[in-house]
């Protein structure tokens, strides 16, 4: 059935119903680019439900840039906070959850600005996007398109953010991965270069691991360094 949201208002019942459902390379919360578009090699396919045809899309193809709305699925048991700690201000530091995009979130709504690739508009409409930051099987709830004049303000104050977070240079020990292929290897380097770790850790010994498309992958991470040590297809 379709991830479904209650609300009661008014003495009324409005329902938000997933329209859509996103197909992503990103199997585990633990690897997931922080925010859209650090990871370009990463394509979601957002595939619209049945009752959602070909005229539902018709002029979308026109934008390059779409606003998606969807639910944090995986985070609504773990509830939410008034306060959370940032990973960009190093784990440590707590803001109101509101002056943030963390995923415990009241109603657990998440919005990705995600850059489209193309249309399919067979049996099922799919909209294949790229640089994603979304959980496989995430409930899409509504997909606008970008309007730049409307809505990019570059000069604005952006609180606690400032610019794209540091990333780690990536490489790959005795061969590993050679022979992925190359938009695999892509998004396998670009998502560890964003830095998964919790902001508070920093154990050189440690071997992380990722689950990401069809692999497992493990690395480790020294100084601004990380090293994958295996990339093996998951079970």
């Amino acid at each position: 059935m379709p991830f479904s949201i209650f609300q009661t208002a008014t003495a009324m019942q409005h329902t938000i119903a997933a329209i859509a459902t996103a197909r992503s390379p990103y199997k585990q919360k633990f690897g997931i680019a922080r925010q859209p578009g650090l990871v370009p090699a990463a394509e979601v396919c957002i595939e619209l439900q049945p009752e959602f045809n070909a005229d539902s899309v018709r002029g979308l193809a026109d934008f390059e840039y779409l606003w998606i709305s969807f639910i944090f699925h995986d985070a609504v048991s773990e509830g939410w906070s008034p306060l959370v700690r940032p990973p960009r201000l190093g784990g440590r530091q707590k803001m109101g959850v509101f002056a943030t995009r963390s995923p415990h979130r009241p109603n657990h709504l998440g919005l990705s600005l995600l850059k489209l690739e193309r249309i399919e508009t067979g049996k099922t409409v799919k909209l294949y996007c790229s640089g994603a930051d979304l959980l496989d099987g995430t409930p899409i709830v509504d997909i606008k398109p970008y309007i730049p004049f409307v809505e990019a303000k570059p000069e604005a104050a952006s609180g606690f953010v400032s610019g794209k977070p540091q990333e780690l240079a990536v490489i790959w020990a005795n061969g590993i991965g050679a022979d992925l292929p190359a938009n695999e290897r892509a998004l396998i380097a670009q998502s560890i270069a964003q830095d998964p770790r919790p902001a508070y850790q920093d154990i050189p010994e440690r071997v992380y691991v990722m689950n990401i498309s069809a692999y497992e992958v493990k690395f480790q991470i020294q100084n601004d360094t990380a090293t994958v040590i295996a990339v093996e297809y998951a079970d």
